[in-house]
């Protein structure tokens, strides 16, 4: 497998093995994540492909560090939008379930204030997630940036269903407390 800065190169270049490369790196990643969020194969392997479009239009001029995180963040957007497409607002899927026990709450219309809110929440989060320990922050974010199961978090981690489903709600309350002290309340 190449090198994420040879990938890149491959990017500039306007070579077509750039794509392969991704997919061949990232593949399996970025499916799981947009699977994660839609549960729908097909819709999650033209998310996956749209993400590469993406990649492929925005690299050149961008030179992503690291190029994973670039990638999976334009897979899970593409999927956000697709699973906001699909259910038209209705609550389904590992995504919502995920959104209801951070207390999350789709806002119908995005307007410059929401706009401006959900940017300092990104903050305050980051923020947060820096000032807990690194074992908790991967289990955070396994839960709620790439939609994982506890099952799967559980296998990934060895740590009991039951004990990761309580240490998961102990750091949602620490961070719906942090969150608290910036004046945010979810």
């Amino acid at each position: 497998m190449l090198e994420d800065s040879k990938i890149i190169e491959l990017f500039f270049a306007r070579s077509e093995k750039a794509i392969e490369a991704v997919a061949e790196k990232y593949g399996k990643a970025c499916f799981k994540v947009a699977f994660n969020i839609l549960n729908n194969y097909e819709d999650s392997e033209e998310c996956v492909n749209d993400s590469y479009l993406g990649a492929w239009n925005s690299i050149p001029p961008k030179k992503p560090n690291p190029l994973m995180s670039y990638i999976l963040r334009l897979v899970r957007n593409c999927a956000l939008n697709r699973f906001d497409y699909n259910s038209a607002k209705k609550r389904a899927g590992n995504y919502a379930v995920c959104l209801d026990e951070i207390g999350y709450k789709i806002e119908a219309d995005e307007t410059p204030e929401t706009s401006f809110e959900m940017k300092q929440l990104t903050v305050y989060i980051n923020e947060f997630l820096e000032s807990i320990s690194k074992a908790n922050r991967i289990l955070f974010i396994r839960r709620y940036w790439f939609m994982d199961t506890y099952e799967e978090i559980s296998e990934m981690t060895g740590i009991k269903t039951g004990a990761l489903k309580v240490r998961v709600m102990r750091i949602r309350n620490e961070l719906k407390e942090f969150l608290g002290t910036k004046g945010v309340e979810i």
